[in-house]
């Protein structure tokens, strides 16, 4: 009986080594491109003549894999990328397979794949020949976005308040890609502790900034400091929409975690949540009760319809909002 084949071993980007066949799999486009630059840049310190050869799966035509990863008369290393698997041709997943029973000595391969469904058997193949994974799911929780910049920082030899981290991620966590690079432009351009105040320097007029100040201000309780806020986001360009969306985001992480703790549940590990925003809403839910956090979240609502249309007037409709989050606020 033939012996099976080993577990597949999973690792990170950052931590991946050479391997005959590695699978960069999940939908994170920038930790993929980083686990495979990085193999290239391991493999090319080894041998600065190494051939690197990337097949654009969506356009492969029958025969290229075999063709590149033949053995040459020198018998050079080399690596091979298969570059998006899932939206691979119908050659590029059978020629895959074929290749895997039979492997070219003196190839690195390496092969990527979103994770979802189209692609299995290939993908199952790849699997079942020993390839170490490398896991590039997505990040879209607030605490594994916290995570990123963390790591981002501490790669760059820097030291960060928790209150900078979390406005990077304010500011930028919508998409990974800008975040990482908020996180490199701000260790370029300064020096010394990254602060709170050093990212809003670089990133506090963004609208995401923003709203979420406004949010926080609102929740306090601070009406008149969140109106201002408010006001001074609207003049100088912000759209009344996101920042709707600021508030709503705000109520959840209140809801979130004041659930929590009534089902004995913890945020962090289960809701997704970063730890500084745990820590925070238990401080702002003194100030509220079910009952009025339930209203905020029905004037939040509104606003969300009306600024989407269903309204006359989207500053009014918003401003009112943001009173009325304030106001519920001070019920307890």
């Amino acid at each position: 009986m033939a012996a099976r084949p080993a577990p597949a071993r999973t690792t990170t980007w950052d931590a991946v080594e050479p391997a005959p066949l590695v699978l960069v799999l999940g939908p994170e486009d920038l930790l993929a491109e980083r686990a495979v630059d990085r193999l290239v840049d391991q493999a090319r310190a080894v041998d600065p003549e190494l051939e690197v050869t990337r097949l654009e799966a969506s356009a492969y035509q029958a025969g290229r894999l075999r063709v590149v990863a033949s053995p040459s008369l020198f018998g050079e290393a080399r690596v091979v990328v298969v570059e998006d698997l899932h939206a691979g041709t119908d050659e590029a997943m059978a020629d895959l397979v074929e290749y895997l029973a039979d492997p070219a000595p003196d190839v690195a391969l390496v092969v990527r794949h979103s994770g979802v469904v189209r692609g299995r058997k290939a993908l199952d193949a790849v699997r079942a020949a020993g390839a170490v994974v490398v896991a590039c799911d997505a990040v879209k929780r607030d605490a594994d976005k916290t995570a990123f910049v963390q790591d981002e920082l501490r790669r760059a030899h820097r030291r960060a308040e928790p209150a900078a981290v979390r406005a990077l991620v304010e500011a930028c966590g919508s998409d990974l890609r800008e975040l990482a690079a908020a996180c490199s432009q701000v260790v370029a351009d300064t020096t010394g502790a990254i602060t709170a105040e050093v990212v809003g320097r670089y990133h506090g007029g963004r609208v995401e900034a923003t709203g979420f100040r406004v949010a926080d201000a609102a929740a306090a309780g601070n009406a008149g400091e969140a109106v201002a806020l408010l006001r001074h986001a609207l003049a100088t360009g912000s759209d009344p929409v996101p920042l709707v969306a600021a508030l709503a985001a705000k109520l959840r992480i209140l809801a979130k975690v004041g659930a929590a703790r009534g089902q004995g549940l913890d945020p962090v590990r289960d809701m997704g949540l970063a730890s500084w925003q745990v820590d925070r809403a238990r401080r702002e839910l003194r100030g509220w009760t079910p009952e009025s956090l339930a209203s905020a979240i029905a004037a939040v609502a509104q606003a969300d319809a009306e600024v989407k249309g269903a309204g006359r007037d989207p500053v009014f409709a918003v401003e009112r909002a943001v009173l009325r989050v304030a106001e519920a606020a001070g019920r307890a």
